[in-house]
């Protein structure tokens, strides 16, 4: 269907793709690849299946939006859920859960051959998601296309960051996180969706710039990365931002602040945990405090105001509890990211 002839004021159509679109992925300027892997999860499970879960109430969100009006007309696509990483994470994720149980309680890897070749499974997963999204994304940036991901865990977007790499050669991501994701293979898995940023930093010299917003958990490994990161790494904790703030500063200030200390490309990492667990309380490891939506909105509005070049995003660890309640969250906060990554590259 011609979208430019689409009704945007009718109902959405569940026989349609993301947020009720007629869209094909060959229309479609935007293609986002969902991800179903939460392998190394380390507290609420289920993020696996955001993808679907977010398709579904993506069918609740209108369609229009006062900063990017119409864009969703250069057409948004969301490729199905591939069932073999589904699966695959579904398997490793058992032979996970018996593994941190197991160090958990004390206990010596190397005098279990059982968690040694668990353990060797999980990272030899780890590293075959990896590749895939790789392969995947790869190509579509290949055929010319704008490409986000939707996690899955915090893990899922490496291969993806990689491949932009190739493409634009150096750049700076602007992550929002309750979390640094700076742990070295924490609970002995290499690529933890707690040690993502670790992970980029280390195997991707053309990350200029890290500049993380809403860290509110984190550990004294992760402080000694960022101090010895010689400005590579950029935090902005969530008790600096409130005090702030307390004392009389404005969120436009802060905001301004952090976009200066971003380069001219910049990948936004969105881990919907920095938002105020009342907004995500499904989601992997939630915390208090946190962002409203509309703060984060407004960062990224300052993003895109500033002149600089968002090259993609990502999504992740969206949970799935009793009610659509994570996954409304999670389709509007897509549906916000999908029309400004585009707005940003016409």
């Amino acid at each position: 269907m011609d979208l430019s002839q689409f009704d945007a004021n009718s109902l959405g159509n569940p026989n349609h793709n993301l947020f009720g679109l007629p869209t094909s992925e060959e229309d479609a300027r935007l293609v986002i690849l969902p991800v179903p892997w939460e392998v190394t999860v380390s507290y609420n499970a289920g993020t696996a299946r955001a993808a679907d879960n977010i398709s579904k109430a993506s069918l609740q969100v209108d369609l229009y939006d006062a900063d990017y009006h119409d864009i969703w007309r250069n057409g948004f696509y969301m490729r199905e859920v591939d069932k073999k990483i589904l699966l695959k994470s579904d398997y490793l994720r058992k032979e996970a859960e018996l593994y941190i149980d197991y160090i958990s309680n004390g206990e010596e890897v190397e005098r279990n051959n059982f968690m040694c070749r668990s353990l060797k499974e999980i990272n030899e997963g780890s590293n075959f998601m990896i590749n895939w999204v790789h392969a995947q994304t790869k190509e579509l940036l290949d055929k010319g296309k704008l490409v986000a991901l939707l996690g899955g865990d915090h893990s899922t977007p490496f291969g993806y960051i990689k491949a932009l790499t190739e493409k634009h050669g150096s750049f700076g991501i602007l992550q929002i996180d309750a979390h640094c994701d700076l742990r070295k293979a924490y609970e002995d898995f290499r690529y933890s969706h707690a040690s993502i940023m670790f992970n980029v930093l280390e195997e991707m010299p053309g990350i200029e710039k890290l500049v993380q917003v809403g860290v509110r958990d984190y550990c004294d490994e992760e402080i000694d990365y960022i101090s010895a990161s010689k400005g590579r790494i950029i935090t902005y904790f969530d008790k600096q931002i409130r005090e702030r703030m307390y004392e009389g500063e404005t969120w436009k200030k802060i905001s301004d602040e952090i976009v200066a200390g971003l380069p001219q490309k910049v990948y936004l990492s969105f881990d919907i945990d920095g938002l105020d667990p009342k907004l995500c309380p499904n989601t992997g490891t939630p915390v208090a405090g946190g962002f409203e939506v509309s703060q984060v909105f407004y960062l990224f509005k300052k993003v895109v105001e500033s002149g600089r070049q968002i090259v993609g995003f990502d999504l992740n660890e969206v949970g799935v509890g009793n009610n659509d309640w994570d996954a409304n969250v999670g389709a509007r906060v897509l549906y916000k990211l999908c029309n400004m990554f585009v707005a940003n590259n016409l």
